[in-house]
């Protein structure tokens, strides 16, 4: 009884609030505004197959179902989804009768997806609020974060439990409209991102919100509205109350989505990236102006422009740049000249273990990061045959382009970047009297066997 008056009293609380912020927003349980296709730009022929099959499966089977989140805003907004998201009035078990190739995941938060080949479909039933005497659904903590949430309502119940207006825009196909039930389309057509409801009880139910409000301001390049924007700083210590395991996939979107730098420099203003990467915020703050925040930002920028260009990036070059300066105050704090490979070794795995306390790094992506830290001191040997075999090293070519960061930071003398262009291009021939003539005492090469050539072949992909 307790938990079902909390959360009435924060529904009331949501709607009273953004209802302030806008006063011709429809009361909770109105209609909704409705934008006819005349005044809106999505078409049918701008969502996938997959969705439209699920979209037009599950009117048909009688179910009230649109296309609800990101997907929408970004259609508005003339952009180009990443995915479509699909909320409708059947529960799961309905959503799983109506497709065959349908599996129901997750506890907290109970989906459906809808497999076409190799596209997903994720399929959500509305939400809604408790009802009295309730036992099942909704559960949160003592402070007041959500823990399970599988209470289902109507879809103007399921608007006003969403995070940000702009994302609480449904598009139904069948009546090609737009239904707004929170001031959305305002919103977005201002470029503002406001939490639906109070800010700080939406923050505490789950603190990756703040994370989502940074993300969304730097891809869409719009202004958090100011009370939303004002409570992440003092409340961003809630973020240690999450997972991990969570917040390595919070990273990933935050800076693999190809607004990396910018959603970087907000981390940091609002004094949240300190939170993810506490020990490379105070290598930063020792430097401010040190070519550690150069190299964050080059990698960073780096990253952007791989996206931009439909080329993969890995998360094992992004963490690497993440936590190199951070790896190297260690070094030097250790006397790192002189202990060598084994002192860096230990270091690194030192710092990947404390660093997994606050954001997860699988290990099929920590491994090729240390492997990239670890060839940054064998690229400063030139002598002997070191060079060949590096070139064969499958993390050869991460590692070059990783002393090349190095480089325009300041970090390395540019005179070795340029060997290793250089070198890496050249014919057999040409290497052998390279090294020959940087080796003293070198003896002239007798047709020696020169193995891996292929690995001396530019893999522009790596990063």
């Amino acid at each position: 009884m307790v938990l079902y008056a909390h959360r009435m009293i924060a529904q009331a609380d949501t709607v009273a609030n953004l209802q302030n912020a806008h006063p011709d927003v429809p009361a909770l349980g109105s209609s909704p505004e409705t934008i006819p296709r005349s005044e809106h730009k999505i078409s049918p022929s701008s969502i996938s197959p997959g969705a439209l099959k699920v979209l037009h499966g599950l009117q048909e089977a009688g179910y009230q179902t649109c296309l609800v989140g990101g997907g929408v805003r970004d259609l508005l907004l003339g952009r180009e989804p990443k995915d479509f998201d699909i909320a409708t009035s059947a529960l799961p078990e309905e959503v799983r009768r109506v497709f065959r190739r349908c599996r129901l995941i997750g506890r907290r938060f109970r989906l459906a997806h809808v497999r076409f080949g190799r596209e997903v479909i994720e399929v959500a039933t509305f939400r809604g609020h408790y009802q009295n005497g309730e036992t099942q659904g909704d559960v949160t903590s003592d402070e007041g974060r959500i823990l399970r949430d599988n209470v289902y309502g109507p879809i103007e119940e399921d608007a006003w439990r969403r995070d940000f207006t702009v994302n609480a825009l449904y598009y139904d196909v069948g009546a090609d409209v737009v239904l707004d039930y929170v001031g959305g389309m305002r919103d977005l057509r201002s470029g503002v991102l406001r939490l639906i409801g109070e800010p700080g009880a939406r923050y505490r139910e789950d603190p990756v919100r703040m994370l989502r409000a940074l993300r969304f301001a730097a891809k869409l390049g719009f202004q958090i509205e100011e009370e939303t924007a004002r409570l992440i700083a003092p409340l961003a210590e809630l973020l240690s109350d999450i997972s991990s395991a969570r917040l390595y996939e919070e990273v990933l979107k935050l800076f693999m989505g190809g607004e990396a730098l910018a959603t970087f420099e907000l981390l940091r203003h609002y004094h949240v990236f300190d939170k993810l990467f506490p020990f490379t915020e105070a290598a930063l703050a020792e430097e401010p102006d040190g070519f550690p925040q150069v190299l964050l930002t080059r990698a960073l920028a780096n990253t952007d422009t791989r996206i931009a260009e439909g080329k993969p990036v890995t998360p094992a070059f992004l963490f690497a740049a993440l936590l190199w300066a951070p790896l190297r105050h260690r070094l030097r704090a250790a006397d790192g000249s002189s202990g060598g490979e084994p002192l860096m070794q230990a270091l690194a795995g030192e710092l990947v273990s404390e660093q997994a306390a606050y954001t997860g790094l699988p290990r099929r992506f920590s491994l090729p990061m240390r492997e990239i830290w670890m060839l940054q001191p064998r690229l400063e040997q030139r002598t002997g045959r070191r060079p060949l075999r590096l070139l064969t090293h499958p993390r050869f070519r991460a590692a070059y382009d990783f002393l090349l960061l190095r480089g325009e930071a300041g970090e390395v003398d540019e005179e070795l970047c340029r060997w290793w262009t250089e070198f890496q291009q050249e014919t057999p021939e040409v290497q052998e009297q390279r090294l020959a003539a940087t080796t003293p005492g070198k003896r002239k090469s007798r047709g020696r066997r020169r193995r891996g050539r292929a690995g001396a072949k530019r893999h522009e992909d790596t990063p």
